[in-house]
């Protein structure tokens, strides 16, 4: 089953020509009411879609474009450039050990990681930023509500050439800049630029030291749902109250984003676990300033709020921003 943001399936519904945005609302519903709110708003309009005979998503075959990558689908193949690389992590289960290591790569379309297990490893190790990478025969799982690429032994990770036709990525953002009162729940590939005006302690949490998911600690130790009993390892979210002059977002920055927000290692971090007042300094050092955030909008809806999972995080360059108004004038 692929997991479509609602967003997406909405502008899908939309380009196909056979709804206007107004009807759509109404008849989404028109269908929730008819079916006695049995159903979510994603569920009416997957129903919608199909009464309308419209397609919401390409062939598992084809090569994709990033945004065309939902999580449940198997064999794809698709081509990015490597935006950042992030640490190897090992990790132990029982009497076993190994390791895990990823990347984010982005096209015209959007970013997305992609993990590498065990022997694929070696293949993650020759990759450097800004290459271009052709990835194929590989699987897209969820994890924390994103999207990310995972690689098998079936799968292929090639060094694209200047013939393979990549889209013109490097001449555009791999994020659209938008205004925080612009957001729409389930949009991804967005980026903001804003100022903290607020920011919270760090949470930390037990995660799977092979996957990253949310350990469960029971009477036997932790436990992980997809691979069991397991050692786990430490975790973080950091969140701050973003302002860009139109609105005001939650921003939410797990641990590798809220080292590059912070500024601090994951050595550095821990020290927070047990000394939390320490955190204090932290927090005024990075009142006003300001970030330049990717990622994507999710609503909250045990608060009834929007917020930012942040995917990218990058200190404001003020000459970068004079020369983006320029361009716009």
């Amino acid at each position: 089953m692929y997991k479509i943001p609602l967003a997406d399936i909405k502008t899908k519904l939309i380009q196909s020509g056979k709804i206007t945005a107004p009807e759509l609302e109404i008849k989404m519903k028109e269908k929730i009411n008819e079916l006695s709110g049995l159903i979510t708003e994603e569920g009416a309009a997957h129903i919608l879609a199909n009464e309308f005979g419209i397609e919401l998503f390409t062939a598992e075959t084809a090569q994709l474009k990033i945004k065309e990558i939902y999580a449940g689908m198997r064999n794809i193949s698709t081509i990015g450039k490597v935006m950042r690389k992030y640490e190897v992590r090992e990790f132990s289960k029982e009497d076993r050990t190994g390791k895990v290591a990823s990347l984010m790569i982005g096209d015209e379309t959007g970013s997305i990681r992609v993990v590498f297990w065990n022997a694929q490893v070696d293949e993650w190790e020759k990759l450097k930023e800004n290459d271009v990478i052709h990835v194929e025969n590989a699987y897209v799982r969820e994890n924390r509500e994103n999207k990310e690429i995972h690689i098998n032994d079936k799968s292929k990770i090639k060094l694209s050439s200047a013939d393979i036709a990549v889209g013109n990525f490097q001449s555009k953002a791999s994020f659209e800049r938008k205004s925080i009162a612009q957001l729409q729940p389930g949009e991804e590939g967005v980026e903001v630029m804003a100022t903290i005006v607020q920011i919270f302690d760090p949470r930390f949490f037990s995660v799977c030291s092979q996957c990253g998911k949310k350990a469960t600690e029971s009477g036997s130790g932790y436990n992980c749902v997809d691979h069991g009993t397991v050692q786990p390892t430490i975790s973080y979210v950091v969140n701050a109250t973003l302002d860009d002059g139109t609105s005001t977002i939650r921003g939410v920055f797990f641990r590798n984003q809220a080292n590059h927000l912070i500024g601090k290692t994951e050595e550095e971090m821990a020290v927070y676990r047990e000394n939390m007042a320490a955190f204090e300094h932290v927090k005024s050092d990075l009142l006003g300033e300001q970030f330049k955030v990717k990622g994507r909008v999710k609503q909250n809806e045990y608060f009834g709020r929007l917020e930012f999972n942040a995917q990218i995080v990058e200190k404001a360059n003020p000459e970068e921003e004079l020369a983006r108004l320029e361009k716009q004038v």
